[in-house]
């Protein structure tokens, strides 16, 4: 074994000097033909020396100062356009939609994912498998009254959870619970118990997951991914996601034995439904992206309502007077019983504007990378096809043209001066144009639901001993900005009366 330690070494060394090689002509091409300008590359590293691993975004935010809104960075070897605040962002992803539309290759979801599914395929499969999963979710009730009945129905399941712990401390990653098992329904076909093992396991193993997607050494993978045998975190990532698709895998199996085309009661059924229609040996619905595409609902699908409604008890903590103001608006307009439904938030515009104001604050998903399907001129620069660009999403939402007071935590910016919601055209926080989060609606109906349902039951304050500005609002980098975990305390405002109460007249 010692005698291979020189061999290893030398090779080593040999693949990193081709590594420089290839560095040092990228920047050469780079020169020629009119990539937009940017710090230049060291050799191996690129600009990696100028990132915060964790928080990229802010560095490449950084960054955009000196080289404005259109530049490019070396991320390793990994040649990279970044489009930073709302003009910049808006024009790629709205006015040149198209060119703007693909996913690169990033080589943990494509070990993962191998080019299916929703959220990391393109062309033709992912214009397909996008355009199926839409029609299916509208199918399953996403935006209608069915869906808020759902909803209402586990918002009671979440708040009798919470008076279980009587006014105690409670993990905050407990509030999970609630807006996976809606995701879960419209997969599976049916909610589950809270301490269903099926339920514990897959959110155990999708919070380990989100979890590992922000480690430092997972992103040195995706940046130099034939160092993948001296790290471990993709290697963690690949065994628990594999735990997760045997689940995934026996639901599949069991919809194709029991399938009929006039009782689809889950997106998995649709799947295969469609797969059979459309016969084995002819279709972009084979095997692997029925599998990718039940994959990509259960981990994206989970993740960001759930954080997001994480992020708003938290906020409400750090900052009471802001939680009395959305009590007594709900107060008003629904009064204590009444439960919320999607369409009262156009009497409660505070409300509104306090959801809103967590979205844009916590900038969720900094930046998910496109790919160029086309050479093409933008703002004067030439991009060639296949080029990574990553439009950060958070410039956007942080942006000092757009917003007053963009790094505090300000509800007024969703209101005019007499105190009506007022939706703004830099909120992009599920992104935009034709590749723009395809859980939108549903997870805007279900944040106010949850949020609204919550705040008309419970008083939420830190855990005894920790006052609001000990609060760690510092985010947890993993799949999205997470909260640090910590727990909160949920006082009962009252008990409710023991007949149904309508709203307030």
């Amino acid at each position: 074994m010692a005698a291979l330690v020189p061999l290893l070494t030398c090779g080593l060394c040999m693949v990193l000097f081709i590594a420089a090689l290839l560095c040092a002509v990228k920047g050469l091409k780079r020169s020629a033909s009119n990539l937009p300008p940017g710090p230049f590359p060291l050799p191996i590293i690129g600009n990696l020396h100028l990132l915060d691993i964790r928080r990229q975004d802010r560095s490449l935010m950084k960054i955009s100062e000196k080289y404005g809104p259109v530049f490019t960075v070396h991320l390793g070897m990994q040649q990279v356009v970044v489009l930073s605040g709302y003009e910049a962002v808006k024009d790629a992803l709205l006015n040149t939609a198209d060119v703007f539309a693909d996913r690169p290759p990033i080589p943990i979801f494509h070990q993962i994912q191998h080019g299916n599914g929703v959220f990391f395929s393109s062309q033709e499969l992912w214009k397909t498998t996008r355009r199926f999963t839409l029609a299916v979710m509208r199918d399953l009730g996403m935006g209608k009254r069915l869906a808020e009945e759902r909803m209402l129905e586990e918002l009671q399941f979440l708040i009798e959870l919470i008076k279980s712990f009587q006014g105690g401390p409670f993990r905050l990653r407990l509030l999970n619970a609630a807006p996976t098992n809606i995701t879960f329904a419209m997969l599976f076909g049916r909610r589950f118990d809270y301490g269903d093992p099926t339920f514990v396991t897959l959110l155990r193993l999708i919070d380990e997951v989100m979890l590992l997607l922000g480690s430092p050494f997972l992103h040195l993978f995706n940046f130099y991914p034939f160092l993948g045998f001296l790290l471990k975190p993709h290697k963690m990532i690949l065994k628990k996601v594999e735990e997760v698709c045997v689940i995934l895998r026996k639901r599949i199996q069991e919809s194709k034995a029991n399938i009929s085309g006039n009782n689809l009661t889950s997106y998995i059924d649709a799947l295969v439904f469609k797969q059979e229609e459309d016969n084995k040996s002819n279709t972009l619905f084979h095997d692997a992206n029925v599998l990718a595409s039940a994959l990509d609902l259960l981990m994206a699908g989970t993740e960001t309502t759930s954080t997001t409604l994480q992020w708003a008890v938290l906020l409400m903590m750090k900052y009471p007077e802001i939680q009395k103001k959305v009590h007594a608006e709900i107060e008003r307009v629904l009064g204590p019983d009444c439960p919320p439904t999607f369409e009262d938030r156009k009497n409660m515009p505070f409300t509104n504007a306090v959801i809103h104001e967590v979205q844009r604050f916590v900038t969720l998903l900094p930046h998910v990378p496109r790919c160029t399907s086309a050479d093409t001129r933008f703002k004067g620069y030439f991009i060639p096809k296949g080029t990574t660009v990553i439009p950060l999403l958070s410039s956007v939402l942080l942006d000092k043209t757009q917003w007053e007071t963009p790094d505090e935590f300000n509800p007024n910016h969703f209101l005019d001066a007499d105190g009506n919601f007022v939706k703004k055209k830099a909120f992009l926080p599920f992104s935009t144009g034709r590749r723009n989060c395809i859980g939108e609606s549903l997870a805007t109906v279900e944040l106010f639901i949850f949020f609204t349902g919550l705040i008309q039951k419970f008083t939420f304050k830190p855990p005894p001993g920790v006052k609001e500005s000990e609060l760690n609002m510092t985010a947890e980098a993993g799949f999205t900005m997470r909260p640090s975990p910590q727990c909160a305390c949920a006082v009962l405002r009252r008990e409710p009366k023991p007949h149904s109460a309508g709203k307030p007249t």
